[in-house]
């Protein structure tokens, strides 16, 4: 999440007998592309999102994609930890583009630079596969009521999801609850015990370094995913970013207003003064925080696995798998129920064509070949014969393949490319079968269960459960979300202040949260009822309405409701 040479903005076509060339003209180029499909063509890319095992597709998976396809992909990802803010501010300005983009959060900027191809007759005419995957969720792919226009296809997201395992709540080492006896943890006060007992008897590691019961991570935008989303899931809500949304009402407010949250914060405020929360939470930067977790030291985390899986995959690989986590369902109090598995639709952020691609069409092919079943499964599992293997037509991984995944995944994924190409083509999510009647992913229950260490089978074994998702309440006690993730919706152009005062807010939050969980406990009351104030004396409430009307139009374009 991440100022390059103007190589960003040129497409690079190198010849068939693999001499570089210019972009020369588009015509020129579609016939050429026109005459041999799988042409060599270079296409520049910008992901705003980090991908640190990227290897410039001379992974095993790449090389398939490049042999199958003819293209290869000159890519820049974001390491800046700002979701590509600051890149694509400069390509906005500038007028150049990559050919392909993931803007994740600033697609609109982009539109409103008039930096992106409109894909609808792009699909239609060139792309069977997007079209089938998609089906009846293409309203979902339209940009607005006013603009139906279709800017990227959404490839984070996929179709049809079902979650055989959880990946989000409060992470606690195996060891920890090992010794403890596997002690319930539903609640805050069942969590901050489990703590409590074990640090008291293990204040340092075995290599003398002092044992840390609980840390965050508050760098940038990270705050958002550890020190304050939590606090919404902790108390029933879904996870919609900075918002909590009334599904009766669709009305939006800063999800701090709610009383429940503030007392989420308070046990924070509680945390930090007895010791047990980490007092270099909100001063560490977030490689500061996994060198921690890699170290072992670390007994629990408020973090999805994505955001410490790097450090995770190091003490798997040292051989440390009972300093590994399992997830819990933590609620405020037992009054709440988690809604980690609410199913949201299908929803995500995207990958679009610039108008700075001389060969939208190429382009369009390329992202549809790797959304049709062999893209998929390539993607997925790997090359057949390396990854995988597929006995008496049933796809399965060799247990020295699988034993690389599980004690050195990240050399792993640099190597074989599995997993790194997610965000090129739409995607079949979790528990869908192809034409095969093989699951798409590998990452179904009896998978799963093969992935486990021997410490996290006797974790799960010591609470009777057989996945961590079995400790949760299920899908199918909710309904499901109309308006999908709302922090994936992009902004309207005719925002007026919008962004200012979101920024605003963003930046009362970013400062006065930290301060009021590092107070003393007779401060926090007071500073966390004036920040409430100062969001509010920035212009909250009108923001806070305006988001709802979005909201509103987001149901009405995907479901057809009539909405007041």
């Amino acid at each position: 999440m991440r100022a390059v040479s103007k190589v960003l903005g040129a497409c690079l076509v190198t010849s068939v007998v693999l001499v570089s060339a210019g972009c020369g003209n588009a015509a020129e180029n579609s016939e050429s592309n026109t005459s041999d499909p799988n042409s060599p063509i270079t296409f520049t890319f910008f992901g705003a999102d980090a991908s640190p095992n990227w290897n410039k597709m001379q992974d095993a998976v790449g090389k398939k994609i490049t042999e199958e396809t003819g293209v290869s992909i000159d890519a820049e990802f974001d390491i800046s930890s700002g979701g590509g803010n600051d890149r694509i501010s400069l390509m906005a300005a500038s007028g150049d583009y990559p050919d392909l983009i993931f803007p994740k959060g600033n697609l609109t900027r982009l539109v409103d630079a008039g930096a992106m191809i409109d894909l609808t007759d792009l699909i239609e005419e060139h792309a069977p596969n997007l079209k089938k995957i998609y089906g009846e969720h293409f309203n979902r792919l339209k940009y607005s009521n006013d603009d139906p226009s279709i800017y990227w296809i959404p490839t984070n997201g996929a179709i049809d999801q079902v979650s055989f395992d959880a990946t989000n709540g409060t992470a606690i080492q195996h060891r920890v609850v090992k010794e403890l006896g596997y002690p319930e943890i539903k609640t805050l006060n069942d969590f901050e015990n489990v703590l409590r007992e074990y640090y008291e008897k293990h204040p340092t590691t075995d290599d003398g370094q002092p044992t840390i019961p609980l840390t965050l991570s508050a760098d940038g935008w990270r705050r958002m995913i550890t020190v304050t989303d939590p606090a919404v899931m902790s108390t029933g809500g879904p996870g919609d970013g900075e918002y909590f949304i009334n599904p009766d009402t669709y009305e939006a407010v800063l999800h701090y207003k709610r009383p429940e949250e503030k007392e989420y914060f308070r046990w924070l405020n509680k945390m930090y003064n007895e010791g047990l929360l980490d007092k270099d939470s909100f001063i560490q930067k977030d490689d500061q925080y996994k060198s921690k977790i890699a170290s072992g030291r670390v007994l629990s985390l408020i973090d999805p696995s994505w955001g410490f899986s790097d450090a995770e995959n190091a003490l798997k690989s040292a051989g440390k798998d009972d300093m590994t986590y399992g997830f819990y369902p933590v609620t405020l109090d037992d009054s709440f129920q988690r809604k980690d598995f609410q199913n949201i639709g299908f929803d995500g952020y995207g990958i679009g064509i610039t108008v700075d691609c001389e060969d939208p069409v190429r382009a369009i092919k390329f992202l549809d070949w790797m959304s049709s079943e062999e893209g998929q499964v390539l993607r997925n599992w790997g090359v057949e014969g390396e990854q995988y293997n597929v006995e008496d037509g049933v796809r399965t991984i060799p247990a020295d393949v699988q034993e690389r995944k599980n004690k050195d995944n990240n050399t792993f994924t640099k190597e074989t490319g599995v997993g790194l190409y997610y965000i090129f083509g739409a995607h079949y999510g979790d528990g869908v079968k192809d034409s095969t009647d093989n699951y798409y992913t590998t990452n179904y229950p009896e998978q799963i269960q093969q992935s486990y260490s021997d410490e996290e089978k006797e974790a799960l074994k010591g609470y009777g459960i057989t996945t961590w998702k079995d400790l949760f309440p299920s899908e199918e006690e909710f309904p499901v979300k109309e308006w999908g993730a709302a922090y994936n919706m992009p902004i309207p152009s005719d925002s007026g202040d919008y962004n200012v005062v979101y920024q605003k807010t963003q930046d009362i939050i970013q400062k006065r949260i930290a301060e009021a969980i590092t107070s003393s406990p007779s401060a926090f009351e007071g500073i966390y009822d004036n920040m409430i104030a100062e969001l509010d004396n920035a212009g909250a409430v009108a923001m806070e309405q305006q988001y709802t009307e979005w909201i509103k139009d987001r149901v009405r374009l995907w479901t057809g409701k009539e909405i007041n």
